[in-house]
C-alpha cells in the first residue's frame, strides 16, 4: 500500500501542479492548488464522518453476529459449507469462528447489504489474524478472503435497485442478471488470480520468538483457549441441498426482487434473534456484549480510512481523472463502454461515494436515464464491483496489516473481469 499511496498523491500533485502554472487567475474561481487543497481538507472529513457513521450499524451487527455466534449458528454454517470452504480456506480449521465470519460476511454481501456485511468481514479479519504466525503481514487466507469480497456474488443488489426506481426506471431490477453474470465471473476470477499469484509472494520461514512476543496466541501457550474439536461437515447431499436452495434464489430475486428487498434488513435482526431464542441465548446481554466492540473497531480504522480517502480527493480535485478520461474514452466506446460511463468504472474501486455520485448523476440526466445502455451498465458497474481501496484500507487497518503481499492485485484483477463482463452482457442484452 505504500507505492500505491505514494503514487496517487504524487501524480495528483504533479497534475494540481501543472495546472496551476497554466492557469489565468479570475475572480470567484478557485485555482488548482487551492481545490486540491480544499479536496484534501474535505476528503479528510469526509473519511472521518464515514467511520463514525458506521459506529451504529457496526454495533447493531457485531451484536447480531455475537447471538448467531453464541446460538452455534456460525458452526451450522460452517459445517454445512465445509466441503468448498475447507478447499478454499486450508489454513483455517474447519470450526473456527474466522470460518463462520466470512461465510455470513459473503452471504451479506450476496444480498447487497454493503454496511451489514463490513462488521462481518471485520471480524473474519480479526480472527484470521488469531492464525497468522506472521504480524503485520497477510496470510494467504487472508488475502483470498479479501479477493472474494471485493468481488463477491450478488444474488440481490437491493441500494442500486432503490436508486434505479427513485429515477423512474420502468424496470428497476433489470440489473439483476447482468449483476448475477458479473459478479460471478469476477469471483472466479479472484479465486483463480489469488491462488496464482500467491506463488509469487511467497513467505519465509516463521521465527517463533519473534511470532510470540507480538502475538501470544501463536507460541504453544497452555492458557490460550483452545479450539473446540472439529465436528466434521454434513452429509454431502445436505450441502448439495444448500446449495441448491441458494441457486433458487436466482428466478426468485429476478421476479421478486423488489418486493423482497425491504424486507431483508429486518428478517435478518428477526431471524438473528429468533435462532438466539430457540438455541437459549440470553439474547439482549449477549447483544450487548457484542456491540460494545462496534465502537472501538470504528475508532480504529479512522486512520486508514484517513489516508485512502484523502489521496483519492487528491487525485479527483487535481483534473487527473479527468485527463484519464479523456485520454482513454475513444478506445473503451469501441469496446462498449462509453465516455459517459468510463469515469464510473475509473473510479469504483478508488470511491465508493464519488463512484455513487457520479452513477446518480447519469441516470438522472433526462438525455441518458436509468433504462438507457448507459444507464444499465453505470447500475450494474456499480453493483457488480467494489470499493478496493476502501475495503482493504478498512478490514487490514482493522488487525494492523501493513505487508498486504498480493491482496490488491488480485482483487483489481477481480475488478477488471466485472468490467469486463458488465460490458459484455449488458452489449448482449441492452444494444
Amino acid at each position: 500500500m505504500n507505492g500505491i499511496f505514494f503514487g496517487i498523491v504524487l501524480i495528483a500533485f504533479l497534475s494540481a501542479a501543472w495546472r496551476e502554472f497554466a492557469h489565468v487567475p479570475a475572480e470567484g474561481v478557485q485555482t488548482p492548488m487551492e481545490a486540491l487543497s480544499a479536496g484534501m481538507i474535505a476528503s479528510a472529513s469526509g473519511a472521518v464522518e464515514l467511520a463514525l457513521g458506521l459506529v451504529g450499524v457496526m454495533t447493531l451487527f457485531l451484536g447480531l453476529m455475537k447471538v448467531a455466534e453464541a446460538g452455534g449458528l456460525l458452526v451450522i454454517i460452517a459445517r454445512l459449507i465445509r466441503p468448498l470452504m475447507t478447499r478454499l480456506f486450508p489454513e483455517v480449521p474447519p470450526n473456527h469462528p474466522a470460518m463462520g465470519a466470512m461465510i455470513l460476511n459473503l452471504s451479506a454481501n450476496a444480498l447487497g447489504l454493503g454496511n451489514a456485511a463490513t462488521p462481518f468481514g471485520i471480524r473474519a479479519m480479526q480472527e484470521l489474524d488469531k492464525l497468522n504466525p506472521r504480524p503485520g503481514t497477510a496470510t494467504n487466507s487472508m488475502a483470498l478472503f479479501l479477493a472474494i469480497n471485493t468481488s463477491g456474488i450478488t444474488l440481490l443488489p437491493t441500494g442500486v435497485i432503490a436508486i434505479r426506481a427513485a429515477a423512474g426506471s420502468a424496470d428497476p431490477a433489470a440489473i439483476l442478471p447482468t449483476t448475477l453474470f458479473a459478479t460471478v465471473c469476477a469471483t472466479i476470477a479472484a479465486i483463480s488470480a489469488a491462488l496464482i499469484f500467491k506463488r509469487f509472494s511467497a513467505l519465509g520461514p516463521v521465527d517463533p520468538a519473534a511470532a510470540a512476543m507480538e502475538r501470544p496466541w501463536v507460541a504453544d501457550d497452555p492458557a490460550r483457549e483452545a479450539l473446540p474439536e472439529d465436528p466434521g461437515g454434513y452429509p454431502l447431499w445436505v450441502s448439495f441441498l444448500a446449495l441448491g436452495a441458494i441457486l433458487a434464489l436466482i428466478p426468485a430475486t429476478i421476479l421478486w426482487g423488489k418486493a423482497i428487498s425491504p424486507w431483508i434488513i429486518p428478517g435478518l435482526m428477526m431471524g438473528f434473534l429468533l435462532f438466539g431464542v430457540l438455541r437459549g441465548v440470553r439474547i439482549y446481554e449477549v447483544f450487548v456484549e457484542g456491540a460494545k466492540d462496534g465502537f472501538q473497531v470504528a475508532l480504529r480504522i479512522i486512520p486508514y480510512l484517513v489516508a485512502i480517502l484523502v489521496a483519492v480527493g487528491m487525485f479527483r480535485a487535481s483534473g487527473a481523472m479527468d485527463v484519464m478520461v479523456n485520454l482513454l474514452g475513444g478506445l473503451t466506446a469501441r469496446v462498449g463502454l462509453p465516455a459517459e460511463a468510463l469515469p464510473m468504472a475509473l473510479l469504483r474501486p478508488l470511491s465508493g461515494s464519488g463512484a455513487y455520485g457520479v452513477m446518480a448523476s447519469i441516470i438522472n440526466d433526462p438525455a441518458i436515464g436509468p433504462d438507457s445502455y448507459v444507464g444499465y451498465l453505470v447500475t450494474t458497474l456499480q453493483g457488480s464491483t467494489e470499493t478496493t481501496f476502501y475495503v482493504l484500507a478498512v478490514y487490514f487497518g482493522a488487525v494492523q496489516i501493513r505487508r498486504i503481499r498480493h491482496t490488491l492485485a488480485a482483487a483489481l484483477t477481480a475488478d477488471v473481469v466485472a468490467v469486463a463482463a458488465a460490458v459484455a452482457i449488458c452489449s448482449y442484452l441492452f444494444l
